[in-house]
């Protein structure tokens, strides 16, 4: 691999969790700080955990829907099968973190930051990155129907074997963001995809679309 292609890919750092002690739902407070837990399958729905900190935690089969995780942090940390028809977490902070078989509905990550993240084999609806800040996150084996990086900055952001089915992209500022692994529909804010690498394929179907969004009758 090049040099060049090395310095666009997601620098990603393993993980390593050992030692960790079982958690329980009690063990949480807003503002507060679980570290070093390996909570399975409980079961977080509603709960308050605005500004919470988890870091070297495992969660497994935790269900999340309708919590309150505005402002928290989820550091060093892995998720799996995840289960949340709503995730609100706004304004919170996700570095070397992997989440991995998770479903989520509608996800709200507006103004977060995102910093050595992989997502692994997740189902998701509707995810909202606007005006957040990505760097160095990898998305895998994913499917997500709307993905909104509406005004978000993403630096060295890479999606393999991704369907993407709507991507906005309106004022977004791009640095490296790969798209070539993915299964594009219709993308949004078009212009806003000006610092992305797409395949020759995919810059023949954005031609189209990009002609469509500004009126340009194209005719042989």
């Amino acid at each position: 691999m090049s040099p060049r292609a090395e310095s666009i890919r997601p620098r990603l750092t393993e993980l390593r969790l050992n030692d960790l002690v079982p958690g329980y739902a009690g063990d949480l407070d807003p503002g507060g700080r679980a570290e070093g837990l390996s909570l399975e399958g409980v079961d977080l729905s509603g709960l308050q955990l605005a500004g919470i900190a988890f870091v070297e935690c495992t969660l497994d089969d935790v269900t999340f829907d309708g919590a309150d995780l505005t402002g928290a942090s989820f550091v060093e940390t892995r998720i799996g099968r995840l289960g949340a028809p709503t995730l609100s977490a706004p304004r919170s902070r996700f570095r070397d973190l992997e989440l991995g078989a998770s479903r989520i509905g509608s996800a709200e990550f507006y103004d977060t930051n995102w910093s050595g993240v992989v997502v692994r084999g997740c189902k998701l609806g509707f995810v909202n990155f606007r005006a957040a800040e990505l760097t160095d996150v990898l998305f895998e084996d994913c499917v997500i129907e709307e993905l909104d990086l509406g005004r978000a900055k993403a630096t060295r952001v890479a999606f393999e074997g991704c369907t993407l089915e709507t991507l906005d992209v309106t004022g977004a500022e791009l640095r490296h963001v790969d798209l070539r692994g993915s299964r594009l529909g219709r993308v949004a804010g078009i212009t806003g995809l000006r610092g992305a690498i797409v395949s020759g394929i995919q810059a023949a179907e954005l031609a189209e679309a990009m002609a469509e969004q500004l009126g340009i009758a194209v005719q042989d």
